[in-house]
């Protein structure tokens, strides 16, 4: 029908007409503000680490990668996890993103912390000093480890491993005349290499700068860890590694012999809630950076997103599985979000209004419609009374009723096309009144 069409409608239809339209398109607008999300900041800060940490290292690469695509990260220093961490539950400390190891969310902190993805394995490494070769940690007993600062992954790794093994008490504080020392990464090691402390504990990966230099140093032993197999066993987010025979180093031989060794994952983790299009964005820079073999993990194997000991971020998932969408894989980062947004409003807007605008024409034809066939049926029922009635005849209600019915016919404004619907009904009203005239004269 046409705007023509849609005027010959009574007001109150219009008006129906019109509240229909507006309910139809408030749901539409609605469900499209429902799942709009905003559009992902152009801004994100990292938690990462020591300055001479791994963790510092990939949060460089990270920066380029993200850079690329129009997003700036901010990297934020910290002593280690469980710093970070904190940070992450600290809704004013404007962290979004950080690294994390296994073993260190075990605080209700971590309630609104989710894993987006696994990175590399991280070993302990305890190195010693000591003529004997040490090979179950309980033989530290009696001696002065330095096991990293407080806030560090390995001051909480070496916390739950110490404990278990007897060499300290709940609060971290050394069993008997066992010395643990509050102390990390370089000063670690110059501690022991200097012999202020006879073991050393360090959480990191082996391409660490730090791990690197005691590796090369002869005065110092690696612990290969006669229990192994038992620690996956007691703690879900430790791992069993081995480093075969000169992995390190072939021409030195570095380490000489096999070593066995428990380690944890490192973590790409964030604060829940983080922008699906952000979290596509860093799983993938996450694959160009950790997606290669290392000395203890095998080419693919990393990123992933099986469960260390953080919830999973249900899009990290949906990316590994289905990888990046149709828009985020074909077209640049801040295009595809734009288009995605679009889409968004645009799709339920259109579910709406198409149907509507098929539709509307068939509505405003039956009400037009409606408004002359009502008219049939009260006509109908009085030519089957005419028809049928005997004994005194009711003629002039009869013919009162037609001229009403004709004089409602007649204020009808019909369209054009319905013209011929209208004149029918014109040519029964005469039909009937034509009837009862001549019953009348009988």
């Amino acid at each position: 029908m046409d705007s023509h069409d849609l005027a010959l409608l009574s007001k109150r239809d219009r008006v129906r007409v019109a509240v229909l339209v507006v309910v139809l398109l408030a749901v539409a607008v609605w469900v499209s503000l429902h799942f709009l999300q905003a559009a992902p900041p152009r801004q994100i800060v990292l938690a990462s680490g020591p300055e001479f940490g791994a963790y510092h290292a990939y949060a460089t690469r990270y920066k380029e990668i993200l850079r690329r695509e129009g997003v700036a990260v901010q990297e934020r220093l910290t002593n280690g996890a469980a710093e970070n961490l904190r940070l992450l539950a600290d809704p004013t400390s404007g962290v979004e993103v950080a690294f994390m190891q296994g073993g260190v969310a075990s605080s209700p902190a971590a309630d609104d912390v989710v894993m987006l993805a696994t990175l590399y394995y991280e070993p302990l490494w305890i190195f010693y000093r000591d003529a004997a070769t040490l090979t179950r940690i309980n033989e530290l007993h009696g001696k002065r480890m330095a096991v990293g600062v407080k806030g560090s992954g390995t001051y909480a790794l070496a916390s739950q491993i110490l404990s278990i093994n007897g060499l300290t008490l709940a609060d971290g504080i050394g069993r008997d005349n066992t010395d643990i020392v509050s102390l990390g990464g370089s000063e670690a090691l110059d501690a022991l290499k200097t012999g202020n402390v006879d073991a050393a504990m360090f959480v990191g990966g082996a391409q660490t700068p730090l791990i690197q230099r005691a590796l090369g140093d002869p005065a110092i032993k690696l612990m290969s860890i006669s229990r192994v197999d038992a620690y996956p066993r007691r703690f879900p987010f430790i791992t069993k590694l081995t480093l075969p025979p000169g992995t390190i180093d072939f021409a030195h031989n570095v380490p000489p012999q096999q070593v066995d060794m428990i380690g944890t994952k490192a973590m790409l983790v964030a604060r829940d809630g983080l922008h699906p299009a952000l979290i596509n964005l860093l799983l993938d820079a996450a694959r160009e950076i950790h997606g290669v073999q290392g000395f203890f993990e095998a080419p693919g194997e990393f990123p992933g997103t099986a469960p260390v000991d953080l919830r999973v971020s249900e899009y990290a998932d949906q990316h590994k599985r289905f990888g990046p969408s149709f828009l985020y894989r074909y077209l640049p980062f801040w295009l595809a979000a734009v288009v995605e947004r679009t889409i968004i409003v645009v799709v339920p807007l259109a579910v709406v209004l198409v149907p509507l605008f098929n539709y509307m024409p068939q509505f405003l034809r039956w009400r037009v419609r409606s408004r002359i066939y009502r008219w049939y049926g009260e006509l109908a029922l009085m030519e089957h009374d005419v028809a049928t009635r005997t004994g005194t005849l009711p003629v002039q209600k009869w013919l009162h009723d037609l001229d009403r019915i004709q004089h409602a016919v007649e204020e009808i404004k019909t369209p054009t096309k319905f013209a011929s619907e209208a004149y029918t009904l014109r040519e029964h009203i005469g039909l009937v009144r034509s009837t009862v005239l001549e019953r009348s004269r009988r």
